[in-house]
């Protein structure tokens, strides 16, 4: 792959496909993580005197203009990230974008309003999504693909736009790719592999892929539950997928067989509902049980501190540490404990440890963790998790050639 420094930049227009689909709670931004990622990218840019025409996605709109997914915010605070004023576009390819980028001076930044607010980006016709990358095209001189987050998908500023452009990879895309090769490719052990989040059919090719490269996979959050049912437990009426309880029996038999150990909880924080995560109100039904004792009315909604304790004990020895999704519902402080001690453990071990993105990341953050502490921390937690299956990214592609 080119990088930035294999492209003359100086008074030409840059496409920077960032990843900013940051979250929003009233029109403010409650994450700046991916923001502050890309930062120094459009930076360098900005210095060597290119003109520079940032683009991405936020949310999910149904193709058309749509209020509450503006990238309106995120102009503001890129600007005030970057040190210099960010002009905000309020369409993608229409009059505003084109008289935004014609403005623009060497070594100033423009930022387009929200990619899927064209229907072109995401079409699945591979002539509609064209044509929009050619709308994009004629914005820009050359294309820099930055937003990792993003890469997966083969939508029309990550997948068609390259190939109109002459192109290179941003700092931040050939990190995470530097990052994922060392999780892939000679890696350092005891490998050790933490998955949560809620469901087991989310990360049922990561779990396939890695039964034959990590040492030890340890299992939290919601996930959980469908491991524990398929052990015969009675998980009340905790997340469960029933249908996932097949898949979940052979990996543990393809685990024996392969040496690998799997990592279950021995105990879990449980309630009799979701809690209130506006208020945070206090939930006075919480209660620890064994992972085998869990009442058939009650929620599962945190791995235990007994389990944390084996987790941390499970990471101690570690060499190389990857860490997708949360062991319970982190944002109320009730069930926050099983996702703060493997963070820790992570701060504890000596291992490379790399925080895969997504929710993870929210909680290193939410949580008070200096994430500059961590190896690295991803800012696509789908782009990781279908690296780390073997899948070929679309976006990736595109960039190589």
């Amino acid at each position: 792959m080119k990088t930035i420094e294999d492209l003359q930049v100086a008074g030409q227009r840059v496409f920077v496909r960032a990843d900013l689909n940051v979250p929003l709670s009233g029109g403010e931004i409650t994450d700046d993580g991916r923001i502050r990622a890309v930062a120094p990218t459009i930076a360098k840019l900005v210095q060597a005197g290119a003109k520079v025409v940032v683009a991405s996605h936020l949310g999910r709109p149904k193709g058309e203009p749509d209020p509450q997914f503006s990238l309106a915010p995120v102009a503001v605070r890129l600007g005030e990230i970057l040190g210099v004023p960010v002009a905000f576009a309020t369409d993608t390819v229409g009059e505003s974008a084109k008289a935004t980028v014609a403005a623009l001076a060497d070594g100033e930044v423009t930022l387009l309003e929200n990619l899927r607010f064209n229907a072109g980006e995401t079409a699945k016709d591979d002539a509609e999504r064209g044509a929009f990358a050619d709308e994009l095209a004629a914005l820009a001189d050359l294309y820099v693909g930055d937003g990792f987050g993003a890469v997966h998908r083969k939508h029309a500023s990550v997948y068609d736009l390259p190939a109109r452009l002459p192109h290179a990879v941003g700092d931040l895309i050939a990190t995470e790719v530097g990052v994922l090769k060392r999780l892939t490719e000679e890696v350092a052990r005891p490998y050790v592999v933490v998955l949560g989040g809620s469901k087991v059919s989310d990360k049922v090719g990561v779990i396939d892929n890695l039964l034959g490269k990590a040492d030890r996979i340890l299992i939290g959050g919601g996930m959980a539950f469908t491991f524990l049912a398929a052990q015969g437990h009675e998980v009340g009426t905790s997340l469960l997928q029933k249908d996932q309880i097949p898949t979940v029996l052979e990996y543990l038999e393809r685990a024996k067989a392969n040496g690998v150990e799997f990592v279950i909880p021995v105990d879990a924080v449980v309630s009799g509902g979701f809690p209130d995560l506006k208020t945070k109100a206090p939930v006075e039904d919480r209660r620890v049980v064994d992972a085998d004792k869990i009442p058939a009315d009650t929620l599962g909604l945190d791995i235990g501190p007994k389990s944390g304790e084996l987790f941390a004990s499970k990471i101690a020895d570690a060499a190389t540490v990857f860490w997708n999704g949360p062991m319970g519902v982190f944002e109320h402080p009730a069930f926050a404990d099983g996702t703060k001690a493997v963070a820790a453990a992570l701060l504890d071990s000596d291992a490379f440890t790399v925080v895969g993105g997504g929710d993870s990341a929210a909680a290193v953050r939410i949580l008070g963790f200096d994430e500059t502490k961590f190896g690295h921390i991803s800012t696509g937690g789908g782009a990781s998790l279908e690296y780390l299956e073997g899948k070929t990214l679309p976006g990736l592609d595109a960039l190589e050639g």
